[in-house]
């Protein structure tokens, strides 16, 4: 076993042993500065909050290297935990390691891998953008464990289409009476039924890929003869692209309004967590491929992969379109599958992403050096 590949198996017990939740990842951070610390670096904690960034190289940094820190808070065995079910120990295991590999190279220029809080929340990335740490970068990659229904093992993606995501929460409000007098009362089950058959009927485009429905109801009490005035419901919005998105949110607000209309309620609604979709860059692609097949060969490289999935680092290139970004999808055997309480992988494709990410990022600087005046 390779010397780096012990000290990344080493990294990983220890952060998939000490799981911290979204804007509470203080011995997470702790541990990254001490570790980055021992390698001679010398990383910066963001300005109040959790995670860090650290510069490797001279001068100002053109290329970045992310990752995130955050865990799951899910039940786990019948208890409610703090848990590493989505992959972001190994992420942050890769980020360590390819400040280990970089730190040794003859960087022609500098690299910034950043650590970033609250991916879970899907505001993390948006923290990072107001912090300014992205405004130097021209290409930033990321990285994201796969499962095997997409990769198989070994084999590893040059880019990852993440799609849209938006969670609504909202309150529909009727009005409340005796079961033996409906017509007196506005049952808030009905215009929820109501909602959830009118969501069906949100139409897009063939060849579209989006989807709305209602994952979470409750109204009324115990008591059967009572007509429910109040009801809450959660809605999960998934499309492949932004602008189709748009279009489901358009048919939200036109459902909520019939429904309001035709029923007397009031519907009160509001997003709570939004992730918009992948916008890849071709250009760092291409160098992560490249990178790909230098690290582990050409019949390791899988192709570019399109996940239902969300992922909050492609805000960064939704606000800045001049970044170039994309995300390596490591094949590394995931099951039973992102999220679930019990997910597993093959933590000995670590080191390859490492590698890879290094690689990635040593070919965008001299991408960079050659786009210099």
């Amino acid at each position: 076993m390779s010397k780096l590949k012990t000290t990344l198996a080493h990294h990983f017990d220890h952060l998939h042993a000490h799981p911290e939740v979204s804007w509470e990842e203080h011995e997470t951070t702790n541990y990254l500065v001490q570790e980055l610390e021992a390698l001679g670096l010398s990383p910066k904690r963001f300005k109040d909050m959790t995670g860090l960034y650290v510069d490797i190289g001279k001068g100002t940094p053109r290329v970045g290297i992310r990752t995130d820190i955050d865990a799951l808070w899910q039940e786990v065995e019948g208890e409610f935990k703090a848990n590493h079910s989505c992959g972001h120990d190994g992420h942050m295991t890769m980020g360590l390691g390819a400040a280990a590999l970089l730190s040794e190279a003859n960087l022609t220029g500098a690299v910034r891998i950043l650590f970033q809080p609250a991916e879970e929340k899907g505001n993390g990335a948006l923290a990072l953008l107001d912090q300014g740490v992205i405004d130097p970068l021209q290409y930033l990659f990321g990285v994201h464990v796969r499962p095997l229904i997409e990769l198989p093992e070994g084999v590893h993606s040059p880019a990852l289409h993440h799609g849209a995501a938006r969670m609504i929460r909202g309150t529909i409000t009727g009005i409340e009476a005796h079961g033996a007098r409906p017509e007196q009362g506005i049952n808030a089950i009905e215009a929820a039924a109501a909602l959830i058959d009118a969501l069906k009927r949100i139409w897009i485009q063939p060849g579209r890929s989006g989807s709305i429905k209602m994952t979470h109801l409750q109204a009324g009490g115990t008591a059967a003869n009572i007509i429910p005035g109040k009801a809450t419901f959660s809605l999960d919005c998934r499309a492949q692209e932004n602008d189709t998105m748009d279009l489901l949110i358009e048919g939200l607000e036109r459902a909520i309004a019939s429904v309001e209309t035709f029923y007397k309620v009031s519907i009160d609604y509001h997003e709570g967590a939004k992730i918009v979709a992948a916008q890849v860059n071709k250009e760092a692609a291409s160098l992560l491929q490249d990178a790909i097949i230098e690290t582990v060969g050409e019949s390791h490289c899988g192709p570019e992969i399109i996940s239902p999935g969300g992922e909050d680092f492609h805000y960064f290139s939704f606000h800045k379109p001049e970044l170039k970004t994309t995300m390596l999808g490591l094949g590394c055997g995931v099951t039973p599958g992102l999220h679930h309480p019990e997910m597993t992988f093959n933590t000995t494709y670590l080191e390859q992403g490492a590698r890879i990410l290094a690689s990635a990022a040593k070919l965008a600087v001299e991408r960079c050096e050659e786009g210099s005046p």
